[in-house]
């Protein structure tokens, strides 16, 4: 019987390979996690800290510095994190060096509700709270706060945030009554009724063709009222 070594080399290499595997499996699963890492994402601007995170994760589960590793449960440690009313999404993640690693991505504040209850409303149009570590520089909405309210605000805000002219200039939306709405600039003195929320596409490029003449005429401080609630046009009062 003629014996092929070639196909029991190959056997016995399979085997050393799993067997290093297992071994290098076992081995890492007895590992203590080494550190902690907090990144955070694509913004700048910290409405949570790092120390807060840390906080969090030890009043949940405890110190895990020097935690076997098989003791983690990844998507629990997410799941608290993303329980933070500032956290949008958590990833969760042990890093070859043994390392625990978590890269956050916060909510974004659009305005600012100050009425009874102080809150941001964000990019998804959910409420926010405010931070203690950073106060961010959004539209001020004041006035008849209501859910219906907030809802057409958010609309205003959404398109406001499409168009650079309008984010840097407009600091304040007020709610007179629901499908009323004023809005504040920044330099300027007047105040802008705008009406409902329909045809803001419209309603904004109305406003800036007024804008850019009346701003070469220098007659913009001329103004008390600028009205954008009638169709394709501006109507003005002046002081």
């Amino acid at each position: 019987m003629r014996i092929n070594y070639n196909y029991i080399k190959f056997l016995a290499l399979i085997v050393v390979i799993t067997g290093l595997y297992a071994f290098s499996n076992q081995r890492s699963a007895k590992r203590n996690v080494k550190g902690i890492t907090i990144e955070f994402v694509e913004n700048q601007n910290l409405f949570i800290t790092e120390g807060s995170v840390n906080k969090l994760l030890i009043q949940k589960f405890g110190s895990l510095e020097n935690l076997p590793k098989e003791k983690l449960a990844l998507n629990n440690l997410e799941k608290a994190i993303e329980a933070n009313k500032m956290v949008k999404s958590a990833q969760v993640y042990l890093t070859v060096s043994g390392e625990l690693a978590s890269k956050i991505i916060q909510r974004t504040p659009i305005g600012r509700i100050e009425g009874d209850s102080k809150f941001y409303l964000d990019e998804d149009g959910k409420q926010m709270p405010l931070s203690n570590s950073y106060s961010a520089r959004v539209p001020i909405i004041t006035g008849r706060i209501t859910d219906e309210g907030l809802a057409d605000v958010y609309k205003v805000l959404t398109y406001i945030n499409t168009d650079e002219f309008l984010k840097k200039n407009i600091i304040g939306i007020h709610i007179v009554s629901e499908e009323k709405y004023q809005l504040r600039f920044r330099t300027e003195e007047f105040i802008v009724n705008l009406g409902d929320v329909e045809r803001l596409k419209e309603k904004f490029s109305n406003f800036k063709a007024f804008y850019a003449k009346a701003n070469k005429d220098k007659t913009l401080q001329n103004y008390d009222v600028v009205s954008l609630e009638f169709d394709n046009q501006v109507v003005c009062t002046k002081i």
